[in-house]
């Protein structure tokens, strides 16, 4: 299990795929407002002049020396709902990122936040 404590120290590791392949450096971790565990994580994908910051779940992830290594293949999170390098996730578009990993979707507390960025 991934602990929340932990999460400031993965900032540009690599983010990897099941077959070792490199998708990006993670840039961010999100974490569910409801369990305060790391739920999502933005990884920075893109040439140098055209990065973007892709959204990619962390359960089953696991972590090494350098690297996070997530259980979805590098074109299912290259083609992942994405902002812009100093953009924010406008909550209204949450669901987006849950839909595209086939996951169940509801609003945080009071119909708020569900991911919050750490």
């Amino acid at each position: 299990m991934i602990h929340a404590a932990d999460i400031r120290e993965w900032r540009n590791r690599d983010v990897i795929d099941p077959r070792g392949r490199r998708i990006g450096a993670l840039e961010a971790v999100y974490v569910d407002t409801a369990t305060d565990t790391p739920a999502m994580a933005t990884v920075r994908t893109g040439l140098p002049t055209r990065q973007r910051l892709v959204f990619v779940p962390l359960d089953e992830a696991t972590l090494g020396p350098g690297w996070v290594r997530v259980a979805h293949p590098r074109g299912q999170v290259r083609k992942a709902p994405s902002i812009g390098m100093d953009d924010v996730l406008p909550a209204e578009r949450e669901h987006e990122i849950f839909e595209h990993y086939d996951r169940p979707y509801a609003a945080g507390a009071d119909r708020g936040r569900r991911l919050a960025r750490r």
